[in-house]
């Protein structure tokens, strides 16, 4: 990703927390960071480029793109990046690969579990929690565990079949009340895992049942009359609910759930996906999908529910969704969250998916800025005509007659948008007598169409037929006589309400006024219209000339320009005397054009009487 490319990305950026992902062109990861501020953390990486190291510039070179998640706190991107890092190993990552840069809770897989400080991770079959932001939080959670339930600290192998022998003497640790134990069978398997699990509650963030065992063993205390061990316990009790005002390590009421969002525009819908495990955001995605007219927005989010979760293996049985009646699979129930902290992840989920939108909408008008005129409007008439290739070449055609005299037809051509003035043809219709514009517009197209396959050249992307369906039926019976009426897009303009006709649907479209793409159907329309009239025009006029002057013997076309030139019009020469004419085109023509005229005269008032009176 160039510096440039990332100018037109940075309005979009959220000021948030968030993890940000550099993605290549063939969707690969390849490196995953965390930000406190996603658009200032971004900025860094396009900056001052002698201030960058090798590995920054290479990664960003490679990047073909920016995704990024929006989160409520750094600690929660520091869960997400841990998590993004292990699943896709990113090339530009190291530290977090090993899991060794951060703090992690171990409860060791021993049959009496340790519970320690640690920043490597085995899987040997223990249990980790993390990662942890900082080391002294970390301390402050093993600090509460064992001042509530006191735990053994050393790495003796207490195995059954060791613990039988009593090898083992109880150390200082167990004289200061930090352990009870069991390296010498004070303590049995069982009461020791029952506190483990307890812990596991709290790392977790499931702080009722630690809440009420600590209730109930303070309880059992008193009615035994162990009035100091019940203090003790009240003291542990305290603390504990001291800790769980303060805790904000993962919920307290969300385990492992799905969460849904959808958002919309006019043409697509953007749905945010956010996994939860063991409370805390696991991994996140935005798709968009592209609306048909009737879609429903619950039916588009069932599809992208039950792909997103397939494409992930989730096995969450609950899903937090902003719809109630969706498609789900058997045993899988349905949350719309009203308050609460499902109520902010699913509001955490629908900010990013508009993040996503805003994104798109962004890229989408820096491409149009990139993009010529010309294309813009030709995409933007190609999607309002449902067409399947932007229409680079169009052509027009329109018919011209007056009461069936001198028809002819004309036909434009349009490459990129603009007129292409040396394809322009016009036409002499040959075939119909009398004023049909349908038999005329068959005839054009035949003919047009019959001669580019015969010559071997490329047909248009889109004809428009100047009429309504009449005409469009027309033309649509030529191009199918010829073969090609599947492999060209034809519409129909009627002039009346400027409605877009398509072969075989009765129903017109109606494209927005103001739209680009009409006013270039338009002038087409007119530009044909303009070319056709003109080329009538000048058929009529040479018809007239050919009729008043070509008709006199001796007059050819070289005297009939001159007098043209001088005189202007017929009429004139009509009326101008022996002299004038002689002077134009000598005194012989000149008599020749009076007695032609005066042959041709039409005879007086006063003589038409005599002849109707004469018996």
């Amino acid at each position: 990703m160039t510096t440039e490319e990332f100018k037109q990305l940075s309005p979009t950026l959220p000021t948030d927390p968030g993890v940000y992902r550099f993605v290549s062109t063939r969707g690969t990861i390849l490196y995953v960071g965390k930000a406190k501020n996603l658009k200032n953390r971004l900025q860094s990486y396009f900056g001052d480029k002698s201030t960058l190291t090798g590995k920054t510039k290479a990664l960003t070179k490679s990047a073909a793109r920016i995704e990024y998640t929006v989160v409520e706190t750094e600690h929660d991107a520091l869960l997400l990046e841990a998590s993004l890092i292990k699943v896709n190993q990113p090339r530009y990552n190291v530290m977090l690969k090993d899991g060794k840069t951060y703090s992690y809770i171990c409860i060791a897989n021993e049959d009496f579990p340790r519970v320690f400080f640690t920043r490597k991770v085995f899987k040997n079959g223990s249990i980790y929690f993390g990662p942890y932001t900082s080391k002294f939080r970390v301390e402050t959670i093993l600090e509460l565990i064992k001042g509530i339930f006191p735990l053994r600290t050393c790495a003796l192998n207490l195995s059954p079949n060791v613990l039988t022998r009593r090898k083992y003497k109880v150390c200082l640790e167990y004289h200061i009340r930090n352990c009870n134990g069991p390296c010498e069978g004070f303590e049995t398997v069982e009461a020791y895992k029952e506190r483990i699990n307890q812990i596991k509650n709290i790392l977790r963030g499931h702080f009722k049942p630690v809440k009420d065992y600590i209730t109930a063993e303070m309880v059992r205390c008193s009615e035994n009359l162990q009035f100091e061990k019940a203090q003790e316990w009240k003291v542990k009790l305290g603390a504990f609910e001291d800790y769980q005002s303060k805790s904000t390590v993962v919920s307290t009421s969300i385990f492992d759930v799905d969460v849904f969002s959808i958002v919309t525009d006019d043409r697509f819908a953007y749905i945010n996906f956010i996994k939860v495990i063991q409370g805390a955001i696991n991994q996140t995605l935005t798709i968009e999908a592209e609306k048909n007219l009737d879609d429903d927005l619950k039916v588009i989010l069932s599809l992208a529910i039950a792909r997103i979760r397939d494409k992930y293996n989730s096995i969450a049985t609950e899903i937090i969704a902003p719809f109630e009646d969706l498609s789900v699979e058997e045993g899988v129930s349905i949350t719309v969250p009203k308050i609460g902290d499902k109520k902010k992840l699913l509001e955490l989920s629908e900010k990013n998916a508009q993040y996503f939108r805003l994104q798109k909408h962004r890229e989408e008008l820096n491409k149009i800025k990139r993009i010529t005129p010309a294309e813009r409007i030709l995409t933007r008439l190609k999607d309002d005509l449902h067409m399947q290739h932007i229409p680079l070449h169009i052509e027009c055609f329109d018919n011209s007659n007056i009461q069936g005299s001198n028809p002819v037809a004309a036909c434009v051509v349009f490459r990129n948008a603009k007129p292409s003035k040396q394809d322009y043809r016009h036409f002499n219709v040959k075939s119909v007598e009398g004023p049909n514009d349908f038999a005329s517009m068959e005839e054009v197209v035949t003919r047009r169409y019959k001669r580019l396959l015969e010559e071997g050249q490329g047909l248009p992307q889109l004809i428009i037929i100047d009429g309504g369906k009449g005409q469009l039926s027309s033309a649509m019976k030529s191009l199918e006589s010829l073969g090609i009426g599947d492999k060209v897009c034809v519409i129909g303009i009627a002039k009346k309400l400027e409605e877009i006709y398509f072969p075989n649907d009765p129903v017109p479209l109606h494209i927005n006024k103001k739209s680009e793409s009409l006013k270039l159907i338009q002038q087409l329309r007119n530009e044909a219209h303009r070319f056709g009239l003109s080329f009538h025009r000048d058929k009529r006029s040479a018809s007239m000339l050919k009729s008043e002057l070509t008709d006199i013997q001796g007059i050819g076309q070289i005297l009939k320009n001159r007098l043209l030139t001088t005189f202007g019009s017929v009429k004139r020469i009509q009326e101008a005397g022996e002299a004038q004419l002689s002077e134009v085109v000598g005194k012989a023509a000149a008599t020749r054009i009076i007695a032609h005229f005066a042959k041709n005269q039409p005879p007086s008032e006063d003589i038409r009487r005599e002849e109707q009176l004469d018996p």
